[in-house]
C-alpha cells in the first residue's frame, strides 16, 4: 500500500481509478446510483479511512472543474431561447426557493443556540444545494430534458448566482463586527468585474469562437479541437471565477452561448470524457473529505444538525413547491433531491473562517454536516423512490377522458401509440367505424385535440373487451407496445371471442412466431415495412435502378418468408440462417489450376441465365 502522501503519485492514481471501478458498478448493481460508489469509496481510501491521502482538497481542486465541464455540456444543450423561456423558474421559483430555505433554516441555527450572523451564514451555505449530485442523479434518471429537470436546472442556476451576494455579506458582516482585518474590494467595484466578466464571455461566445474554431478545424488537428474545446471551458470559468462568479456559471453561460454554433456536438464530444472522469474524481474527493474525527468528536451535534437542517429544507423546498402548482410527486422529488447541502457552502464557509465569522470548530462541524447530507441524498432519494407509489393520474377526474362502455363499432383498435395513430389514417380515410382504446390518459387528452376519441381502458382485462364491443367487432386490432400484453389480449380474444379477427403488432421475429401460433389472421413487425422503404430511397439514392431494386426488395421479402416459414417448423429461432445475408467477406472457390481460356455458355439459354446471375450480385441478392 502507498504511503500516505500529500502528492499525488502513479500509485495514488491507481488508488483512485482502482476504488471507482470497483465501488460503482458494486453500488450501480445494488441500484445505489454511482454517486454513492464513488463517495463511500473516496471515504474508504481517504485520509479517514485506510489512509492513502492527507490532502483531499488538492483532489477536489483539480476535480471541481468535472463539475465545470458538466454544466458546459448542460449549457450546449440549452439554447439561449430556451433559457429565456425558464426565466420564470430561475428568478421566481428559484429566488422563492432560496429565500424560504435560508429564512427556515436560519431560525433553526439560531435555536440550536447560534448568534444571527453564524447562523445566517451556517444557514445560507446548506442552502445552496450539490449541483453535482443532482446533476448526476437526473442524468441517470434520464431527467435533465423532462419539464421537472429543466426545472431542478433553473433552482441550480439561481444558486450559482447567489453566492456572489452571500460572500459579499460575509465581508459586510466581518466588517460591521469588526472583524475583517484587510477592507475588501468595495460592493460596486465586485458588481462591476462580475457584469464585465458576463460581458466578455458574451461577446467572445458570439462573435469569436465560430471563426476561431473554423481555423482550427481547417489546419488543426484532433487533438487542437479537443485543446480548444477544453480552452473554452477553462478560459470561461477562470474569467468568470475573476469577476467573482462560480466556475461552473462561467462554463454554463459559455455553453450556452455556443449551443447554436455548428461546432456544438464536435465540442460536446470532445469535453465529454474529461466530464466523466473528473466528476466521479470530484465525488471521491468529497467522500476523503469527511473528518470522521469530528463527526465522532461531536456527533450529537452533526447527527442532530444534518437531520434538522435537511428536514427543514426539504420541508421549505416542498412547501414552495406546491405554492408554485408542482405536482405532489414532484415537489416531494424536488425536496428530496435538494434537501442537501453542496459544494459551494465549502467556499462560503472558509470564507467566514478567514474573515473571523466561524471558528475552527464551527467551520468544521458545518462542512461534516454538508459531506454527510451530501452522502445520505442518494439514500434518501432511492428510499422516497421506493416508497412512493408511481404517479397515476385519475382517469374519472381527468378532462376529456371517458371509459370504455357500450361501444359497438366495426373495428376496435386496443393502443393507439405512434403504430396505431398510422394504421387509423387508411381505415379512417375509408369511413370505416373505428372505436379506440388506451391507458395512457395524457395521451387520450393529447389525441382530442388531433380530433381523436379515445376511450379510457385496460384492453388486457375481459370486462374491458365486453364493454369496447369486443364481441360485435368484425377485427380488432392490438397495438400495445408491450409484447406480453398483446399474448394476454390475444388469448382473453381467442377463449372469449372466437369469430372477431385478430390483427396484431409483432414486436419481433420471436413475437411474430407467438402470434402465428396463438391463430391470429395477421401479424406484422413493427419495423419491418419501414426498413424495407428505408433501404429502398438508399439503394435508389446509390444509382441502382428501380426495377433492380424492386427485384431486390422482393427477394429480401421471398427469403425473410422462407425463414420464418423454417422457424415457425422447427420451432427454433436460428433456423434458416443460411438465408440471411451477412457483411463478412467470404471468398469465392477457386480452381486449382486456372484454365487457359475463359469458359462460354453452350446455347442463348445459358449466356442469359449467367447475365442474370452476375446482374444479381452486383445488386446485392
Amino acid at each position: 500500500m502507498a504511503e500516505p502522501t500529500g502528492g499525488l503519485e502513479l500509485g495514488h492514481v491507481a488508488a483512485l481509478l482502482g476504488a471507482a471501478v470497483v465501488a460503482v458498478p458494486l453500488f450501480r448493481r445494488l441500484k445505489l446510483g454511482s454517486v454513492l460508489g464513488y463517495l463511500a469509496a473516496g471515504l474508504a481510501i481517504g485520509p479517514f479511512g485506510v489512509g492513502l491521502f492527507r490532502e483531499p482538497e488538492t483532489i477536489l481542486h483539480v476535480a471541481e472543474f468535472g463539475v465545470v465541464i458538466f454544466l458546459f455540456i448542460i449549457g450546449l444543450e440549452m439554447r439561449p431561447s430556451r433559457l429565456w423561456g425558464l426565466r420564470r423558474e430561475i428568478f421566481g421559483l428559484g429566488a422563492a426557493q432560496v429565500a424560504a430555505a435560508s429564512l427556515l433554516l436560519t431560525l433553526t441555527g439560531m435555536a440550536a443556540g447560534l448568534s444571527v450572523p453564524v447562523a445566517f451564514i451556517v444557514a445560507s451555505g446548506f442552502v445552496l444545494s450539490s449541483t453535482a449530485v443532482i446533476m448526476q442523479m437526473l442524468d441517470e434518471r434520464g431527467e435533465l430534458a423532462s419539464p421537472g429537470g429543466q426545472r431542478a436546472v433553473s433552482i441550480l442556476l439561481l444558486e450559482d448566482l447567489a453566492i456572489v451576494p452571500l460572500l459579499a455579506v460575509v465581508a459586510v458582516l466581518a466588517s460591521a463586527m469588526g472583524l475583517a482585518g484587510e477592507a475588501g474590494p468595495p460592493l460596486w467595484r465586485t458588481l462591476g468585474l462580475a457584469a464585465g466578466a458576463v460581458v466578455l464571455v458574451f461577446v467572445s461566445g458570439r462573435y469569436l469562437m465560430n471563426p476561431v474554431f473554423r481555423i482550427l478545424a481547417r489546419y488543426g488537428g484532433r487533438e487542437v479541437m479537443t485543446a480548444a474545446a477544453l480552452l473554452v471551458v477553462v478560459g470561461a470559468a477562470w474569467l468568470m471565477n475573476l469577476g467573482g462568479l462560480s466556475m461552473a456559471m462561467g462554463a454554463f453561460l459559455a455553453g450556452v452561448l455556443l449551443s447554436e454554433s455548428s461546432f456544438r456536438h464536435q465540442l460536446e464530444a470532445d469535453v465529454e470524457p474529461f466530464r466523466a472522469i473528473l466528476l466521479g474524481l470530484f465525488f471521491l474527493s468529497v467522500g476523503m473529505s469527511l473528518d470522521l474525527g469530528v463527526v465522532l468528536a461531536d456527533w450529537q451535534v452533526i447527527v442532530g444538525g444534518v437531520i434538522a437542517f435537511m428536514a427543514v429544507k426539504a420541508v421549505a423546498i416542498y412547501g414552495v413547491a406546491r405554492l408554485f402548482r408542482a405536482r405532489e410527486r414532484e415537489a416531494v422529488e424536488r425536496a428530496v433531491l435538494f434537501a442537501q447541502g453542496g459544494e459551494f457552502a465549502f467556499v462560503l464557509y472558509a470564507a467566514a473562517l478567514s474573515a473571523g465569522l466561524f471558528d475552527a470548530r464551527i467551520a468544521a462541524s458545518a462542512t461534516a454536516i454538508v459531506i454527510l447530507s451530501m452522502v445520505l441524498t442518494p439514500l434518501t432519494a432511492l428510499a422516497v423512490g421506493r416508497l412512493m407509489p408511481a404517479e397515476t393520474i385519475d382517469p374519472d377526474a381527468a378532462d376529456g377522458v371517458d371509459r370504455a362502455r357500450d361501444l359497438r363499432e366495426r373495428v376496435l383498435i386496443i393502443g393507439f401509440g405512434r403504430f396505431a395513430q398510422v394504421v387509423s389514417q387508411p381505415l379512417l380515410a375509408r369511413d370505416v367505424d373505428v372505436s379506440i382504446i388506451d391507458l395512457d390518459v395524457e395521451m387520450i387528452q393529447a389525441a382530442g385535440d388531433f380530433g381523436f376519441k379515445v376511450y379510457y381502458g385496460d384492453g388486457a382485462r375481459l370486462d374491458v373487451l365486453r364493454a369496447s364491443g369486443a364481441g360485435e367487432a368484425e377485427t380488432i386490432l392490438v397495438c400495445v407496445d408491450r409484447p406480453e400484453v398483446a399474448d394476454r389480449i390475444v388469448e382473453l380474444v381467442k377463449a372469449e371471442f372466437p369469430l372477431t379477427k385478430l390483427f396484431v403488432r409483432a414486436f419481433d421475429r420471436g413475437h411474430a412466431i407467438r402470434l402465428v401460433q396463438a391463430g391470429v389472421e395477421f401479424q406484422i413487425r413493427e419495423t419491418f415495412e419501414s426498413a424495407l422503404v428505408f433501404s429502398r430511397g438508399v439503394l435508389l439514392d446509390l444509382g441502382f435502378s428501380h426495377d433492380q431494386v424492386d427485384e431486390t426488395l422482393a427477394e429480401v421479402r421471398r427469403r425473410d418468408e422462407e425463414r420464418f416459414t423454417l422457424q415457425l417448423a422447427e420451432g427454433d429461432i436460428t433456423a434458416g440462417r443460411h438465408l440471411m445475408r451477412g457483411n463478412i467477406a467470404t471468398t469465392r472457390p477457386e480452381p486449382w489450376v486456372r484454365p487457359r481460356r475463359e469458359g462460354r455458355a453452350l446455347n442463348e439459354e445459358a449466356a442469359e441465365a449467367l447475365a442474370g446471375d452476375d446482374e444479381r450480385e452486383k445488386a446485392g441478392v
